[in-house]
């Protein structure tokens, strides 16, 4: 299938010519907004629907023309009419970007930020919170950045873009009132775009507990609390705590089955976490909860505990 296109100014020359011309940007709403042809309507892609635009059209022998930001977009209206049954359609070379550059007739409003540039800045945070909770979380985190860069090669092959759609769907893509409200809309969708891509950061991270350590040692002499050991083997045979069980944070990070870790764990307990000096079992606990577990882990390191009256049972 060969998608026929025609150049703004040719497309220009047809209006001032007075050619009946009938022009659709599939933009967002608010793309359309900051800048359009003039003579344009705004269908956005992600509700573009064949049977209204043949319900609403004056001629269906005219070309129906179709204009994005730079021409992605506009290929895929024309892809998905063309499926639909209409057999003149025309996108628009190089979009209402290279309209506008050719200083051809547009309408200007309130500046809004690209969905080209929204999915670059949600692909690329994606892919670096990836990174960086598999360096220091879970290898397994690395999947998401995998995951990520995948859908940027299939969306380059395949001329579509699965993030691009979902982001046009947005509250902070659409243009529901006046400007202020829109404008207030756009920084609440600002702000929701953002917790969206730092959400697997935060769900499950863990901060030390409030809990007192009389509150631990109740739970642990109630057997409704377990303690649990996460520096290396190591240090445990050195000396470690007479009431806490084992696991190293080294071996969370590999990953532990269900299975095994329902073998020295229950959920039906609160899980007390404490290492060196309070910063391994913060790493630890995050892995917990992120398989259920009540996990708080505790700001005192093994010599605090010590000093605070938890009893050893090797070493000093």
């Amino acid at each position: 299938m060969s998608i026929s296109t025609i150049s703004p100014k040719q497309l220009h020359d047809a209006v001032q010519a007075g050619q009946d011309v009938e022009l659709i940007d599939v933009r967002t709403p608010v793309e359309f907004r900051e800048v359009h042809v003039s003579f344009a309507r705004n269908v956005p892609l992600d509700q573009l629907d064949a049977a209204n635009i043949a319900a609403g059209r004056s001629g269906s022998g005219q070309p129906l023309y179709v204009i994005c930001r730079s021409g992605g977009r506009g290929k895929q209206a024309c892809e998905k009419l063309f499926a639909a049954g209409f057999t003149n359609v025309v996108n628009v070379e190089g979009g209402t970007q290279a309209w506008d550059q050719a200083a051809l007739p547009v309408v200007r409003g309130q500046q809004a930020m690209s969905l080209e540039r929204q999915v670059r800045i949600a692909a690329g945070s994606l892919v670096v919170v990836g990174s960086v909770l598999g360096a220091f979380v879970s290898p397994y985190w690395i999947g998401l950045a995998a995951f990520v860069g995948a859908g940027l090669v299939f969306a380059g092959i395949t001329d579509t873009c699965g993030m691009g759609m979902l982001l046009a769907r947005m509250p902070w893509n659409k243009v529901s009132g006046p400007s202020n409200t829109s404008s207030a809309a756009c920084r609440v969708g600002g702000f929701l775009l953002a917790a969206l891509i730092l959400a697997p950061a935060t769900t499950f991270a863990a901060e030390h507990t409030s809990d007192t350590l009389a509150t631990v040692k109740r739970g642990l002499a109630e057997k409704k609390a377990v303690l649990v050991d996460v520096r290396e083997k190591k240090e445990w045979e050195e000396g470690h705590l007479s009431d806490a069980v084992l696991l190293p944070l080294s071996t969370l990070a590999k990953g532990v089955s269900k299975e095994e870790l329902t073998s020295v764990l229950s959920k039906d307990k609160v899980i007390y976490l404490h290492c060196a000096a309070g910063g391994r079992c913060l790493k630890a606990a995050t892995l917990l909860k992120k398989q259920g577990y009540d996990a708080r882990p505790l700001k005192p390191g093994y010599a605090d505990l010590l000093k605070a009256g938890f009893s050893t049972a090797v070493g000093q």
